[in-house]
């Protein structure tokens, strides 16, 4: 059978054909194209327009590869973003990139409505000024007529999902990453959204990963050539897809999601609402078969990605490959920064955010372009160290491997680092584990597979992984401990 897998990312898109013969899955990239933010003048904006006519593109040409042998057609994009519909279902507005300014200031506007530890309560879900919660408060405080006129709110992904079919609802997986979902109630924290003095007529259905939504509307369907196809919620989040196609056998292991932002967690059948996970700053956002992730967001690839930016608009063209290979030639322990500092967050000259946080730590600053990469994953693989030791604590046993998933995982300088700081082995791969998660989930979903454990059966016997020993060196100790101190 095959299925086609629309896999959004903060820097590009693809459409992807799974073809599956009931024991193997193969991959087929038929379409890729970029994707980023739009500065307009009041901020950083999706272009969600071009995005969808890029997936039909993708869209039409699987369907002159594969005729019309697919099975099912599912999305997954990068969470906590979303769209307003109005009553009669036009968009209103281009969706804010997370990245936006406007969050500025909302965590704190949101305590002084609701205490952050019932927000914790209701939620269980991480503190990021980019979360939904705080996104839709800064409309609200801004007296955005947007809100006012709002009828319908959607996720990015179900926004593509609704295009596609008509039908408006909220997949599970991504709808946990906006922190006003109640993972105990499993549904909307309509309360929560009332303390705070924001419209929770506008929350609509929830449903599970592997829900069929429905074939194609007419319109799109007779544009692309793709009649009668079914559409499938997977798990719309892309973490989610991606814990999906973890490769492991057994429960005691950690993972981490890696690109842009590295996810590091385990996978949990009940949410973790301690105070433990309070204090540390964890979330539990949703996963397939009911299950949670119980994680931690870090600011991941993101400083290295944002560094190549820099240098390229300098003129020094360097490929992550080029920025690996300098890296590794650069002087080990040398400066370490905290990934998830704030001053990381936005947009522009890296380079010098990451120089003036040495600065100001007392710490002589990277000397070149292969410093500054090894600066950003040492300091990584320092900070997967800490949350791995976080993660052992409040669960209360040690887990004896990392599996890395997606495209971080070709990074084999920061897979050794990363053995290295936390001594337990990393199994790296597969490169490909979000859209492999979301075209499994849909197998599932049309009874081609029985359960996840099949799922991730099936991706062991498909895909090569690496395993990175970790090397003791006595020095990662050092390093570690100006670390913890500096964060």
């Amino acid at each position: 059978m095959n299925f086609l897998a629309f896999d959004l990312g903060a820097e590009s898109g693809r459409a992807v054909i799974g073809r599956f013969d009931g024991e193997r899955l193969g991959l087929e990239e038929v379409h890729r194209f970029p994707n980023g933010p739009v500065r307009l003048l009041d901020g950083l904006h999706w272009d969600v327009l071009r995005l969808f006519e890029e997936m039909k593109r993708g869209l039409g040409l699987c369907v002159k590869q594969a005729g019309r042998d697919i099975a099912g057609l599912g999305i997954d994009t990068w969470g906590v973003d979303f769209a307003l519909l109005d009553r009669t279902g036009a968009l209103l507005g281009n969706p804010c990139h997370y990245r936006d300014s406007r969050t500025d200031g909302m965590l704190e506007e949101a305590f002084r409505r609701v205490p952050k530890r019932d927000i914790f309560a209701a939620t269980g879900v991480q503190f990021l000024k980019l979360n939904t919660l705080y996104q839709i408060l800064a409309m609200s405080v801004r007296k955005s007529p947007l809100l006012d006129a709002a009828d319908t709110f959607l996720m990015i992904p179900d926004l593509f999902n609704y295009w596609l079919t008509g039908r408006k609802v909220c997949e599970f997986t991504d709808a946990t990453t906006t922190q006003f979902y109640d993972p105990a109630q499993r549904d909307w924290s309509r309360a929560l959204f009332g303390r705070l003095g924001l419209p929770a007529h506008i929350l609509p259905e929830i449903v599970p990963p592997g829900t069929p939504l429905g074939p194609l509307i007419g319109p799109v369907a007779e544009e692309t050539g793709a009649r009668g196809l079914a559409v499938i919620a997977p798990a719309c989040h892309d973490t989610g897809s991606a814990v999906a196609a973890v490769p492991a056998g057994g429960e005691d292991y950690a993972y981490i999601s890696s690109g842009t932002w590295s996810l590091m967690g385990v996978e949990v059948r009940a949410p973790i609402l301690t105070d433990a996970a309070l204090n540390h700053n964890f979330t539990n956002e949703g996963g397939v078969e009911g299950t949670f992730r119980f994680l931690k967001n870090i600011m991941g690839l993101w400083l290295v990605q944002e560094c190549r930016r820099a240098w390229e608009q300098e003129g020094d063209v360097l490929n992550y490959d080029d920025l690996t290979r300098l890296a590794s030639e650069a002087p080990a322990f040398g400066p370490i920064v905290d990934p998830d500092d704030d001053r990381f967050v936005g947009i522009g000259d890296m380079p010098g955010r990451i120089r003036a946080f040495c600065e100001e730590t007392g710490q002589a600053p990277p000397a070149d372009r292969g410093a500054f990469v090894r600066c950003a994953l040492e300091s990584l693989a320092l900070k997967y160290r800490y949350v791995l030791e976080r993660l052992e604590e409040i669960q209360g046993h040690r887990l004896s491997a990392i599996h890395i998933v997606g495209g971080g995982s070709r990074n084999h300088l920061l897979c050794q680092l990363t053995a290295d700081a936390a001594g337990r082995p990393v199994i790296a791969g597969p490169v490909e584990a979000t859209a492999i998660g979301n075209l499994l989930v849909q197998a599932i979903a049309t009874g081609h597979l029985g359960a996840l454990s099949d799922a991730r059966a099936v991706v062991r016997r498909s895909f090569d992984v690496v395993t990175y020993e970790p090397k003791h060196d006595d020095r990662w100790d050092e390093a570690y401990a100006r670390f913890v101190k500096m964060i």
